[in-house]
């Protein structure tokens, strides 16, 4: 009964493609495709006004048409969001400008950000800085007054606990840092155990450089985080990434683990967030940009491993290289796409939309338009089915 039905669909997709601009009936009703529902982006060059200059050992040549060195601090490169209860998002910029080498004039900094979908843009409207006032890093900082660089932790993943402190993840341990309200560092850097990052001083290294906390997820109950490394350790078989529980009370990990493994060893995860006690959203990526990047998706994936594989289930609620955009917010059809190299921050808004936001590694990153630094682009996507959600997540602020 159902066989004139498809063949229906596959004459008016041939039509389709015989007219030049045309819709495949199959693409606009694809299973599982989000629809973009808000865009808004913050410029490349946006910087803190009044800051500290930066970008001295980038050198003076133009990177995407940019010449460095800067007068003040970029707001830029946003590898972790939280969102606020009025309306506003804390993001985490990256560490600097991509290498510990080149980054110890860049502060590490938790920005509050603004979004207005209506205009598209988004205002820069605070910060905090962080620093360790009280001596509890026990290696040498870059700076004397103990203001935290990109030369001193690669910070790549954030969330708030109940009490409004914020828990950050590192790739330089890699270490789970414990910040209070006003960015100041609470106790030592918690590494973890038995895993090395080249740049960690405490062990042989058996994870790559770059490689370490680049997704956190709260529980829906808040008393755990469940960190998961964007690299495989030596040894773990190739594409695997451990996802290590992290008891907040206790302060140590439980001893729980659970393997997410990439669809390629080469690809690599963005975020992480918990929608309940047993699944998380993870980006996974490719390392590409533009018209070459052919993996950016969101996975809901299912700690229970119902196929006993050994590995979290995994399934695709959002392809970020193919989302209809039938309002044509985005402003290039039908059709949008986020087609860049890093993309490392996702966030719950309600049971069926999700925001995401990328990493534009300022001034290199030109996924958007070649030869030109990319924005930090702030998306919001309404999946085509439910999360059904913990009501705690919902709620977060």
């Amino acid at each position: 009964m159902r066989r004139p039905l498809v063949l229906g669909l596959a004459a008016l997709a041939l039509v389709a493609a015989a007219v030049p601009g045309a819709a495949s009936p199959t693409d606009r009703h694809l299973p599982g495709r989000a629809t973009l529902t808000g865009f808004a982006s913050l410029p490349a060059l946006t910087f803190v006004p009044g800051s500290e200059p930066s970008g001295a050992a980038l050198g003076t040549a133009p990177v995407n048409g940019v010449v460095p060195p800067f007068a003040d601090q970029p707001v830029q490169g946003f590898s972790g969001v939280l969102r606020n209860a009025d309306g506003t998002y804390d993001v985490l910029s990256d560490n600097g400008f991509g290498t510990k080498a080149n980054s110890a004039d860049f502060l590490l900094r938790v920005q509050r950000l603004a979004p207005d979908f209506r205009t598209g843009a988004v205002d820069v409207v605070g910060g905090t800085t962080l620093t360790d006032p009280h001596g509890h890093v026990p290696f040498a900082l870059t700076r004397p007054d103990r203001v935290l660089t990109g030369s001193d932790f690669d910070v790549e993943s954030i969330q708030r606990a109940a009490d409004g402190t914020y828990w950050i993840g590192d790739e330089f341990g890699p270490y789970l840092l414990h910040f209070d309200r006003a960015g100041r560092l609470l106790a030592p850097p918690v590494p973890l155990p038995g895993v090395f990052a080249p740049e960690n001083p405490a062990g042989t290294a058996n994870l790559g450089g770059s490689k370490g906390f680049e997704g956190l997820a709260l529980s829906a109950d808040g008393r755990t985080l469940d960190a998961l490394l964007e690299g495989t350790v030596a040894g773990d078989a190739p594409g695997s990434l451990r996802l290590n529980e992290f008891d907040l009370a206790r302060g140590r990990y439980t001893g729980a683990r659970w393997t997410y493994q990439l669809d390629k060893p080469e690809h690599a995860i963005g975020d992480a967030i918990a929608v309940d006690r047993n699944r998380l959203l993870v980006i996974e990526r490719d390392g590409a940009q533009g018209v070459d990047a052919v993996t950016k998706k969101v996975y809901l994936a299912d700690k229970r491993d119902r196929d006993r594989d050994g590995k979290l289930d995994k399934t695709l609620v959002a392809d970020l290289l193919d989302i209809a955009d039938p309002r044509r917010l985005g402003g290039s059809g039908e059709r949008f796409t986020f087609p860049f190299t890093t993309i490392e921050d996702v966030v719950i808004l309600d049971d069926r939309t999700i925001a995401v936001l990328n990493d534009n590694n300022f001034p290199s990153s030109s996924g958007r338009t070649p030869g030109k630094p990319d924005d930090n682009e702030f998306i919001t996507l309404r999946l085509a089915d439910d999360l059904d959600a913990d009501p705690r997540v919902l709620r977060r602020r």
